[in-house]
């Protein structure tokens, strides 16, 4: 396989492709990002670990300059050109789709949600002005005409983030109050399901109060592959593009940083992510679609996953447990690299625990 092939520069049709060509590229190379800043620097060249992780796992065109440096550091020198000229093509596209969109009339309506998109990750939509009668329901047992939140990744264009976000707020709000009234809720639990869930709880409270949850940074590492940490990433076979939660090097995480956030007048715990460019975003386990059992960040953390956080035999070592009664873990193989985490049948599998500790 030559390098083109590798690259799958001559099949970057869009800016996912491209994206990906280059997460190829750095994969080739076997590099780490701090050889490749080392790299770059022998050559008189910046390359700094967070902006090329940010490159690595963003959804935008990186700026010319970077990616002539990153070709350069991962030994491509010859191929900068091309590189370049396939970046500006794309670049001028997205300029042009712009353009579109912002000379289109404003009473068009809202875009209908693309064939083959899993619809709980779609943007929010008009507040109606009267209630609309729920019709069908989707695999949460909301209905169709609920709100919806987005993945934490898609970026808005910052004039129009306020009125969207005040929209988003309001249909919320009104989605919550419908699906309160109208879910039919959880069938009854038996005592071994009570048992279970006070046992959670418990445990919950005491990790916490013995300081096994360290507030602030974390770093969470699988203790089947614990020179790993869990941060974010894309899907190794493609099958769903958002970014997920996958296990790559600790020292790729960054900038992004990870956080267990206890919910007020709650045992449980939200997997908070914080990035200086995408925003907050908290790990929900999506039940459907393509990316059925992934942890994918969202931007309404009130409709992301309530873990309970149970303390395991070890120092700081816990056991993460959705909603759902599952449990967080490694999909096979469980110790390489941007190995996806799932929502699995708890186990005792070490590929199911997590070292937690203060991120430095």
């Amino acid at each position: 396989m030559d390098f083109q092939e590798k690259t799958g520069l001559p099949h970057t049709q869009d800016v996912p492709a491209f994206l990906e060509g280059l997460r190829r590229l750095k994969e080739e190379s076997g590099l780490t990002l701090r050889q490749l800043e080392q790299r770059a620097a022998a050559k008189g060249e910046l390359l700094p670990r967070s902006t090329l992780s940010s490159m690595l796992s963003g959804r935008r065109l990186p700026r010319p300059e970077l990616l002539a440096t990153f070709i350069r550091a991962c030994g491509h020198e010859e191929r900068v050109d091309a590189w370049l000229a396939a970046r500006d093509t794309l670049a001028a596209g997205v300029r042009s789709e712009e353009d579109s969109a912002e000379t289109a009339p404003a009473a068009a309506g809202p875009d209908p949600v693309p064939a083959g998109r899993n619809p709980t990750a779609a943007g929010p939509e008009p507040v109606p002005a009267a209630p609309v009668p729920k019709t069908d329901t989707d695999t949460e047992g909301r209905g169709t005409h609920a709100p919806r939140s987005r993945p934490y990744r898609r970026l808005l264009r910052p004039r129009l983030l306020v009125p969207l976000t005040v929209v988003a707020l309001v249909g919320a709000t009104a989605g919550v109050l419908g699906t309160r009234s109208e879910d039919p809720g959880p069938g009854p639990a038996t005592a071994a399901d009570a048992a279970r869930e006070s046992s959670g709880q418990t445990a919950t409270r005491t990790a916490r109060e013995k300081g096994e949850i360290p507030r602030g940074a974390i770093r969470l590492h699988p203790l089947s592959a614990d020179r790993l940490c869990l941060t974010d990433g894309h899907v190794r076979d493609g099958r769903y593009h958002s970014q997920v939660a996958v296990q790559r090097p600790c020292d790729e995480a960054p900038p992004q940083k990870t956080e267990l956030r206890r919910e007020p007048g709650s045992d449980g715990y939200r997997i908070q992510w914080h990035h200086p460019e995408f925003g907050t975003g908290c790990l929900k386990v999506l039940d459907s679609g393509p990316g059925k059992g992934l942890l994918e960040p969202w931007d309404a953390c009130d409709r992301a996953e309530l873990f309970q956080v149970v303390p395991a035999p070890g120092r700081g070592v816990v056991t993460l447990r959705t909603e759902g009664g599952r449990c967080v873990g490694m999909a096979e193989p469980v110790t390489a690299e941007r190995t996806e985490a799932v929502a699995q049948r708890c186990t005792t599998g070490r590929h199911q625990l997590f070292r937690v500790e203060p991120a430095d």
